[in-house]
């Protein structure tokens, strides 16, 4: 007999969802004829799965340890791994907020892939703050993504609360992001850009259009341009919404791609700056997120703003085009 007690993380769902990922490997047949039978109660009460789960509620198995065993599956032991810590540029009980490296990816594509989504749940059963046992109905994930040669800011939530504030406000546009990127050309004017971005899921790859067009959506985003190279533009691109490939595509569709993208970018142009930098990839880094006011427990994180520092390779080219970096550009 095992009992288990039900926490912030699990409340709110269904009973029987809860069964399904605590008893991964059990068919729900068998579930809901445990219901049935009594050998799974909730609070010592008999239940049919589709009761709504409250903190501190009782979840009992009259089950063997054996059977328990059988069904409960096998919670992958990302700590003995030994992955790799993730650059952390902020954290609380709720949130953690890293700094992605160029070349990781953001959530795993298969399932040999670590992703910076493993590293920050291998740092959190190191640190004690999450266990293997916890794993079995909630996992802490990432709630943005970047494309795996982007790198800069990515947040995760610890908790189903700050899963849900976070992805609330990046849904919302309450939390700003803001990038910066060095792209092809002179720039000399602020400019908000707006169109229609139709994704070829076969391919991976997007087309920007001016004109609205069966399944394409409305995209916006704005630039500024904040010093020039001999013949390339830094950029601070203001991602007001949130599209596949959206800063790269709508640069790329105004002449201005950016250095090192490979897939919308200008041969001749990546060419040079990988001769001249070793460039093997766009150089595109999420550099702030400012966040708005917020209500507890998030108050803590009210108008406060989050800054990565620029990677190795972007801070070569800068060098060699004669760009000086300033403090304010991260305001």
């Amino acid at each position: 007999m095992k009992k288990l007690i039900v926490g912030t993380n699990e409340s709110g769902q269904r009973l029987d969802k809860y069964l399904g990922k605590t008893l991964s490997e059990a068919p729900k047949s068998f579930i809901y004829k445990m219901l049935r039978k009594k050998n799974i109660t909730l609070n010592d009460k008999k239940a049919d799965g589709s009761e709504k789960l409250n903190v501190g509620d009782t979840v009992t198995f009259w089950l063997s340890d054996e059977t328990f065993d059988k069904f409960k599956g096998v919670v992958e032991n990302m700590s003995a791994k030994r992955l790799p810590k993730p650059e952390i540029i902020y954290e609380d009980n709720q949130i953690i907020i890293m700094n992605k490296a160029p070349g990781v990816l953001s959530q795993k594509a298969a399932p040999e892939d670590v992703s910076i989504n493993e590293m920050m749940i291998g740092w959190l059963l190191e640190s004690g703050q999450l266990t293997k046992e916890m794993l079995q109905t909630f996992h802490p994930s990432v709630c943005n993504r970047l494309d795996r040669n982007t790198s800069g800011l990515i947040t995760g939530g610890k908790t189903l609360a700050a899963l849900q504030f976070l992805s609330e406000g990046f849904r919302d546009r309450t939390i700003h992001k803001y990038y910066f990127c060095i792209v092809a050309g002179k720039v000399t004017e602020k400019v908000r850009l707006h169109g229609y971005l139709h994704k070829d899921e076969a391919s991976n790859q997007v087309t920007i259009t001016k004109e609205a067009r069966h399944q394409a959506d409305y995209i916006e985003t704005e630039y500024e341009p904040l010093a020039e190279g001999k013949n390339c533009t830094l950029l601070k691109v203001f991602l007001i919404t949130g599209r596949t490939h959206q800063i790269r595509a709508h640069l790329a569709s105004v002449g201005h791609p950016i250095i090192g993208d490979y897939k919308y970018g200008s041969p001749e142009m990546n060419m040079a700056f990988k001769k001249e930098y070793g460039i093997k990839r766009q150089l595109l880094h999420a550099a702030i997120l400012k966040m708005p006011e917020c209500q507890p427990p998030f108050a803590n994180l009210s108008g406060k703003i989050f800054t990565a520092p620029l990677p190795k390779d972007f801070v070569r080219v800068m060098m060699g085009e004669g760009i000086c970096f300033k403090k304010e550009w991260m305001s």
